[in-house]
């Protein structure tokens, strides 16, 4: 169950909607969340994890925005990920530029990072 797997840091400066947001993206890349799932209403989400309507609604909001998810009056909000992969690249190659960016500053080596990508992809399988 969703609620189970968002695990909010209260003392972290990401702000709560956005580690909602990712941690519902990562859930879906890991496969604990699918496609066609109802995640839990804004009011059951704010209630089993312990923070406001409002950030559940934005996470949501711009979880919609991104493509993962579609809102059903009937059903709420439904996994449904935009297919669009062109524009997915764009957006993928704008965030890894300033992460790679940072890696850079650090002395983090070109096979580091792919070594990084590796791991991360096999948890997805």
């Amino acid at each position: 169950m969703l609620i189970e797997m968002i695990h909010i840091d209260f003392s972290s400066e990401e702000a709560i909607y956005m580690q909602l947001r990712n941690q519902i993206i990562l859930g879906i890349a890991t496969s604990r969340i699918h496609e066609g799932e109802t995640l839990p209403s804004v009011r059951q989400l704010a209630d089993g994890i312990g923070i406001n309507m409002h950030t559940v609604n934005k996470a949501y909001t711009v979880l919609k925005q991104e493509g993962f998810v579609s809102i059903d009056r009937r059903k709420g909000a439904v996994v449904s990920i935009d297919t669009d992969k062109i524009i997915a690249l764009e957006e993928l190659k704008d965030e890894l530029i300033v992460a790679l960016a940072k890696g850079w500053c650090k002395n983090i080596s070109k096979e580091e990072v792919h070594a990084l990508i590796d791991e991360i992809f096999e948890e997805y399988k």
